[in-house]
């Protein structure tokens, strides 16, 4: 489905979502031309994927050379208008699991992440936004898991109970947060 339609049926889950989806819809139909590539140099989107295991009780993280953290897995949209296609492909670059499939193929979050300047395969990059939208995604724990040293020095299964004290990054925990409380309500739907 195309983000744009995605953003307009998205129904938010809090203030922080309200907010942010309506800057994304507003910042995607006023630059639709350039939104999904990184040239916007201002904002742009990128997907990421809270990727569970079978159970539901574990995430896998990576821990994201960049930004010396663990978190999820995602990646720039580098102009594909699909964003779960988007995540399943960063997902498997950035961990080699090829078992993997949407819980749902919905969004289940959007958030607005600041990007601090950096450099990048020896090239700067200034501070700018990422419009990201997350999607649920399920893989296969006993599937081997394979670094991508580029993006990644490691990668792990974790209970999600563990996933906020893993992230030294103070603004992802409350994203991580609900991420985690909205998979606690997926199996609890699951279970009644």
């Amino acid at each position: 489905m195309n983000y744009i339609d995605e953003l307009k049926r998205y129904i938010p889950k809090n203030t922080q979502e309200e907010s942010d989806l309506k800057i994304m819809l507003d910042w995607a139909l006023k630059y639709s031309d350039n939104c999904l590539l990184r040239e916007n140099t201002v904002a742009h989107f990128s997907a990421s994927a809270w990727v569970v295991n079978k159970t539901m009780d574990k995430v896998l993280l990576n821990y994201h050379n960049l930004y010396k953290n663990w978190g999820w897995l995602g990646g720039h949209a580098d102009g594909e208008s699909d964003l779960l296609k988007v995540a399943l492909k960063e997902v498997n670059e950035e961990s080699g699991l090829k078992n993997i499939k949407p819980l749902i193929d919905d969004v289940i979050s959007v958030e607005i992440l600041p990007v601090t300047y950096h450099v990048k395969n020896n090239k700067f990059v200034s501070s700018h936004l990422h419009m990201n939208l997350t999607y649920l995604i399920v893989g296969d724990e006993s599937e081997e898991l394979v670094i991508k040293p580029d993006e990644n020095s490691g990668l792990k299964w974790v209970k999600l109970e563990e996933v906020l004290s893993m992230t030294n990054e103070e603004c992802m925990k409350p994203i991580y947060k609900k991420l985690n409380d909205y998979l606690y309500s997926i199996k609890e739907s699951i279970k009644n």
